[in-house]
């Protein structure tokens, strides 16, 4: 029998996270509002650190780093329902402590100088990999790196790069040998930003703020490749694949505020003489709502009880991410419905979130793309129909 209950360890960590997020991080949902509608940061850079250090003074450091690097690497399973608790705000707090995957990658100094600082909260990076004219195609880079003695010049444009324009190191991959193509030919750099690289923001229609990066000539030296000379792409793969499972897990939280705003208002506001939770048209959109929240969110915890498991997720991941991004997007059309006409305005937040979740179906790989994948992984009998527990 398959047990899905959670230990009474995992519900004490679930059931911490998400007081603090009602007491600490929520009753800054106000202030995010009024700062967004007046062109200014949703929060200043000191309250959200204050938030991490008072997080961290309860226990909660680096949810996903290792214990050797002052984490309590909670594992997957566990990260993603953190995300599910912090998905329930849209003030953009994370936890502090925590570095990206593969930054575990580098070389003993390179972990001093970009993993530990990372960590610590002193150093913040990006990920670059998506092109001008690429989009999710990620293997069609056209960033080159040159070597010139013991550096490479690294020349190209990255697009839609999230924290490019607050980072101070990137991420970023480039050709080396063109000839090998992506599997052979790609390599990830470590690139501070005072050795010459750029960025500018790009307007987007929600609160996400992410830039545009230019290397012109940048210079870099050999000991900044980060894992082996050509296998970039394969770092970038093992970046996507570790964190897909988190985009669903977060929304599910908002999709579950969401749908409890909705239930409330049903319940209380009165139209032609009852409450019109008595309408079954309004009754359907939240049954519908519930079900494929669900479902949803078994999917995803598969996902991550594979990647828990040393089990290749990425089929799983997939699923995931695209029922996530299309689920959400259902809920808050919805609940925004529900509310009807007082949905579409500013007073509320429900257009906030209806914004930031459209973004859903676009990045860390399209609703397209996941198909593509998934119907792919099929075709190819890299995944099978019917399997349980395999």
């Amino acid at each position: 029998m398959i047990d899905f209950s959670l230990s009474p360890e995992e519900r004490a960590v679930r059931d911490t996270i998400r007081q603090f997020i009602q007491q600490e991080v929520m009753p800054l949902e106000d202030q995010v509002l009024h700062n967004e509608r007046n062109g200014l940061p949703p929060l200043e850079p000191g309250q959200l650190t204050d938030l991490q250090l008072k997080a961290k003074a309860g226990g909660w450091w680096g949810i996903n780093t290792p214990e050797e690097y002052g984490g309590i690497a909670l594992g997957p399973v566990m990260s993603a329902i953190v995300a599910m608790e912090t998905g329930r705000t849209f003030v953009p707090f994370r936890f502090g402590g925590t570095a990206d995957n593969i930054l575990y990658a580098g070389t003993d100094e390179q972990k001093q100088r970009y993993l530990i600082p990372t960590i610590n909260g002193d150093r913040r990076s990006c990920f670059a990999i998506t092109e001008p004219g690429a989009g999710s195609d990620a293997r069609n880079i056209r960033t080159r790196a040159v070597k010139d003695g013991s550096d490479w010049v690294i020349d190209g444009e990255k697009t839609f790069i999230t924290n490019g324009n607050e980072a101070d190191f990137v991420m970023v991959f480039a050709v080396t040998d063109a000839a090998k193509g992506a599997d052979g030919g790609v390599t990830c750099f470590l690139v501070d930003r005072d050795m010459g690289w750029k960025s500018e923001p790009i307007p987007t229609m929600g609160e996400w703020g992410p830039a545009a990066l230019v290397f012109e000539g940048v210079r870099v030296p050999e000991r900044n490749i980060l894992g082996e000379l050509g296998h970039g792409f394969t770092l970038a793969m093992q970046w996507i694949g570790n964190g897909r499972y988190m985009i669903p897990a977060r929304a599910i939280g908002s999709a579950e505020r969401l749908l409890g705003m909705a239930i409330e208002h049903a319940k209380n506001r009165v139209s032609m003489g009852h409450p019109i939770a008595e309408y079954q048209a309004i009754q359907w959109q939240i049954a519908d709502s519930h079900v494929e929240i669900e479902a949803v969110k078994w999917l995803t915890l598969h996902a991550a009880w594979q990647l828990q498991n040393g089990i290749d997720n990425r089929h799983a991941a997939s699923i995931a991410k695209l029922s996530g991004a299309t689920m959400a997007n259902q809920v808050v059309d919805r609940v925004l419905q529900i509310h009807g006409g007082m949905g579409y305005t500013k007073e509320l937040p429900i257009e906030r979130w209806y914004r930031e979740l459209r973004l859903l179906r676009i990045y860390e790989g399209t609703d397209e793309i996941q198909r593509r994948t998934i119907a792919r992984n099929l075709l190819k009998g890299h995944a099978k129909l019917g399997q349980i527990g395999d």
